[in-house]
């Protein structure tokens, strides 16, 4: 039977312009471009020149500080730019897709026969290692590290996530194969975790190698560090995996039919979408395409376009791309505007935590909400809001301080290895003082993590 686990502390944000359960294919991009900087803490070495032609399936960059595993390129074409920052680092790989995906045909592998450590050479160098994430850190998996737990992630439940069950629509057996890959490749049970709300209970009988663990309970539910904070807590030193489920079919495909799928199903969400629905398109693709047949609602300041949803997803804009690990777009109103009275408005369409305004009487309700902050930066005040949205056994305005000391000792007592940046979102979400509390998060993981890697690095002497 499976393990039950109902949370209390969270918030559903209800929004305007949740995806009909369709799906269209989307424009095909012209252009596609793989980024590095969706990549924690990587060190990329390129292995492409402008002008290589490409298939999909063929390396494109290379870790430095993982050299086994390589990114790959999701469609077939012509490299045509190597995007370049200050001091010549890696932003970006832009390809010139080709209309039809021509793959590369990559060897065939018996998983059945085949020993983990030959299945993991053969995940890593042929691009879909990269969709195996550890806890802390979020990076890339280390192949030679050993999880301490592995969890599948069945649901979402940020603010108009995309249908779980409904991006793997077609792909169950690649799901049930790379569910048996993942377990062989760890040595561990795979933790599946779905929503109590779920369709598809029967996602419980899988794999035999898989447990499945229900949530029930308000958003952060889907958070991979709520869902292991339950699961299997992490100590220092520790290293659990997690992969979206649509990237487990992923690896499934590459085990089954010997060919990296790039393909991406998107749900292209928000209140300026007029039509919101699902588009099959692939990673990387450009705003451009995934918006080309869609009508923009008419707002006095235009709008506001995220690859990912509107806690954690990044402005990219109209001329932006999909990021790697985003299966959701949403556009919303950008919020330049003041409001007449303000916070003296009774605020029927107005949505909050608290009871400031009368919207408190329809709790159902959907709002469309724009990019406005309705406050500015200030002292950091405490008042107990973050405590009624953060799920964890933590204390998550004592660990922000510790960060702002830079007091890794107590980062480290306060449970900085447990958390994610994204477990902060609704923290800023509701903060009085308008903290950036992710960006601090991420900041004091890159410092850990870059600390760590050197350590990796530092000869042992005996």
């Amino acid at each position: 039977m499976a393990k039950t686990i109902h949370l209390n502390k969270g918030l559903d944000i209800r929004l305007v312009g949740e995806a009909a359960l369709k799906t269209e294919p989307a424009s095909v991009s012209d252009t596609v471009l793989i980024k590095p900087t969706d990549f924690v803490g990587i060190k990329p070495k390129t292995l492409v020149q402008a002008g290589d032609e490409v298939l999909a399936g063929s390396p494109l960059f290379f870790d430095k500080n993982n050299p086994e595993v390589v990114v790959v390129s999701p469609v077939s074409g012509e490299v045509v730019e190597i995007v370049r920052g200050p001091k010549r680092v890696l932003l970006g790989i832009k390809i010139l897709a080709d209309k039809t995906v021509r793959s590369l045909q990559l060897p065939r592998i018996d998983v059945q026969n085949a020993d983990a450590e030959t299945l993991i050479k053969f995940l890593c160098s042929h691009g879909v290692w990269a969709f195996i994430r550890t806890k802390p850190f979020d990076a890339v998996a280390f192949p030679d590290i050993k999880p301490s737990a592995v969890v599948v992630c069945g649901f979402d439940s940020a603010p108009l996530a995309p249908s779980v069950e409904f991006l793997l629509q077609g792909k169950e057996e690649a799901f049930k194969k790379g569910l048996e890959v993942l377990s062989k490749v760890s040595g561990r049970k795979v933790h599946l975790t779905t929503h109590a709300k779920a369709n598809n209970p029967g996602w419980a009988n899988a794999f035999s190698g898989t447990e499945n663990v229900v949530f029930s309970g308000p958003h952060p539910a889907g958070s991979v560090s709520v869902q292991l904070h339950h699961i299997a807590p992490l100590n220092k030193g520790d290293f659990a995996w997690y992969v979206q489920a649509e990237d487990v079919a992923r690896i499934g495909t590459l085990v089954s039919e010997a060919r990296f799928d790039g393909s991406r199903r998107i749900a292209l969400t928000g209140s300026s979408i007029n039509n919101p629905m699902y588009l099959d398109a692939v990673i990387g693709s450009s705003m451009a395409a995934l918006l080309k047949d869609q009508k923009m609602a008419d707002t006095e300041f235009g709008n506001r376009v995220i690859s990912g949803n509107v806690l954690t997803g990044d402005k990219v804009g109209h001329d932006g791309y999909l990021g790697f690990y985003h299966h959701q777009v949403t556009v919303i109103p950008e919020g330049k505007h003041r409001e007449f009275f303000g916070w003296a408005a009774p605020g029927f369409d107005k949505f909050s935590l608290s009871r400031t305004f009368f919207s408190w009487i329809t709790p159902s309700k959907k709002y469309a909400l724009t990019t406005n902050m309705h406050g500015e930066h200030r002292a950091f005040v405490v008042t107990g809001e973050y405590e009624k949205v953060f799920p964890l056994d933590i204390f998550p305005v004592q660990l922000l301080k510790a960060i702002h000391n830079g007091d890794i000792e107590q980062q480290e007592n306060l449970g900085i290895y447990e958390v994610s940046p994204e477990d902060f979102a609704l923290c800023e979400f509701v903060c009085t003082s308008k903290i950036e509390s992710q960006s601090m998060v991420r900041a004091a993981h890159d410092l850990l993590y870059g600390e760590w890697v050197d350590s990796r690095k530092e000869p042992v002497h005996h």
